[in-house]
């Protein structure tokens, strides 16, 4: 049996199949047999599941699959000749996700068709783009002889993406995060090389999106020290490894203790105790601040409950705790600070919940209902950092608050910088016409300290005014106030 294709007398091509039978022993024949059926109906249908394997049904590109196996044959082929080189660039679409929430999802495949369309007109015919999924896109450069050359290629798709698309009259934008490999001999396995540009490109959007970067070494063990802190920071979190110190906030002008801020550490069991600079933003991006936040708050209730009982005169301190954007807006919030403060039988008005200024920004409508909810119940509500988001006092002035705490990059250029100065005497005028409370963040001179009193701020606190403490350090400063 043999398949070829023929030409029709319409000029189009019909697949056939023949098969021949041999009847050359049968006297009544004497001949071979060959019987012809036209299969063209089948072959199509057998080349479009064959393509359906091999390419993304959105955009005709070529899939995974296709893309391993030609990137296979390039290693092969630079493993057998020194002089033959070829790169692959994984890309991500910035802010895509921005376009399917706000538009749809038709319209974000439409958006992506356009994209795979202007990426095809970057490349030559020898070349590779694919769709991975979602709005991810590997391009295989074939037989390029140079890193410079890659990045030209990297530059005009940049330039390309970031044109504005229509689509329903709707002028959308994006652009584009890209990740290099220069593949060479080194590399065995197509998953390997996958695996090293989007390491890359990751780098790209942490460094500020719509850029190019190229891989190194380093990176790859930047990414897997990242992933076994991942592993540890779980771990953590089950074993229950959070502690909290708590840094002293005092009356400047009397020097009397008036409450604690509440300052996570993590009780690592081979590297001591680390900062929340060592951990807490891998933490945020992967979801797991919210877990840490909750241990937190938990602590404090558990801590607050111990001073009041072995020491009665500190009922009226206060702990302020801080809050992350994401679970400040988790709707189970009011319901287990609450649930916490019940169970421990704390007084509302001693804990004190923190949010940056630019976390209530993200969240102005909602969170004016939030805060009030809370500040109802008896709960304190402070701004922390506040100054960085100066142009935004009017929707301040808005929200529920008890009291706003400066932050310590103004206190540190007091001496220096007459803006500064400026914004801080701003700060505290504003504070007392609302009748709200200051704290200056930061203080670590008298002479800060003597502004700040100058100025008609409330209290302080910095490494002047007091270390953060383990608990069973800041039990000392309790029975001193005995």
């Amino acid at each position: 049996m043999v398949e070829f294709r023929a030409r029709h007398a319409n000029g189009g091509w019909r697949w056939i199949e023949a098969t021949a039978s041999n009847w050359l022993d049968d006297p009544a024949v004497q001949g071979v047999i060959v019987n012809y059926r036209d299969i063209t109906e089948r072959k199509l249908m057998e080349l479009r599941l064959q393509h359906g394997v091999l390419h993304d049904a959105l955009t005709g590109l070529p899939n995974r699959v296709l893309l391993s196996n030609r990137l296979g044959q390039a290693i092969k082929r630079s493993q057998r000749n020194p002089q033959y080189h070829f790169a692959v660039l994984f890309l991500d679409l910035d802010h895509f996700k921005v376009i399917n929430d706000s538009f749809g999802h038709p319209v974000g495949d439409r958006f992506l068709v356009t994209a795979a369309s202007r990426l095809h007109r970057c490349l030559r015919s020898t070349d590779t783009c694919a769709r991975l999924g979602g709005d991810e896109f590997v391009i295989l450069l074939d037989d390029i002889h140079s890193l410079d050359a890659v990045v030209q290629v990297a530059r005009r798709i940049i330039q390309q993406l970031s044109l504005p698309v229509e689509i329903d009259a709707q002028m959308l934008h994006s652009s584009v995060s890209i990740g290099i490999v220069f593949g060479s001999a080194e590399y065995n396995d197509p998953a390997e090389v996958l695996r090293d540009a989007d390491i890359a490109m990751y780098r790209a959007k942490a460094s500020g999106k719509s850029r190019y970067e190229v891989f190194h070494p380093a990176m790859r063990e930047a990414a897997q020290a990242r992933l076994a802190l991942e592993n540890e920071l779980r771990r953590a979190i089950a074993q229950g490894e959070f502690i909290v110190y708590y840094q002293p906030i005092v009356n400047i002008s009397s020097g009397e203790l008036i409450g604690f801020e509440a300052l996570v550490r993590w009780q690592h069991p081979t590297r001591g105790i680390l900062t929340p600079a060592a951990f807490l933003d891998v933490a945020e991006e992967v979801g797991l601040g919210d877990a840490i936040g909750w241990q937190v708050l938990e602590h404090v209730c558990r801590q607050l409950a111990t001073w009041q009982h072995s020491f009665p005169h500190a009922a009226h301190l206060s702990v302020s705790v801080n809050l992350s954007a994401r679970q400040f807006m988790q709707p189970e919030l009011y319901v287990r600070i609450v649930q916490l403060l019940t169970q421990y039988n704390i007084p509302p008005n001693c804990l004190k919940l923190e949010l940056t200024e630019s976390a209530l920004m993200e969240y102005s409508q909602e969170a004016a209902a939030v805060l009030g909810r809370l500040r109802s119940y008896g709960i304190q509500i402070a701004i922390d950092d506040f100054g960085v988001g100066y142009s935004s006092l009017s929707y301040l002035i808005q929200l529920p608050i008890d009291q706003i705490k400066i932050d310590r990059n103004f206190i540190i250029q007091l001496d220096q910088a007459h803006h500064s100065q400026a914004i801080v005497r701003a700060i505290v005028n504003l504070a007392r016409s609302l009748d709200l409370k200051v704290v200056a963040e930061g203080l670590e001179t008298t002479e800060q300290v003597d502004r700040m009193r100058t100025v008609g701020c409330h209290y302080g606190q910095g490494y002047l005014l007091g270390y953060p403490l383990p608990a069973a350090e800041a039990i000392r400063l309790l029975q001193g106030g005995e």
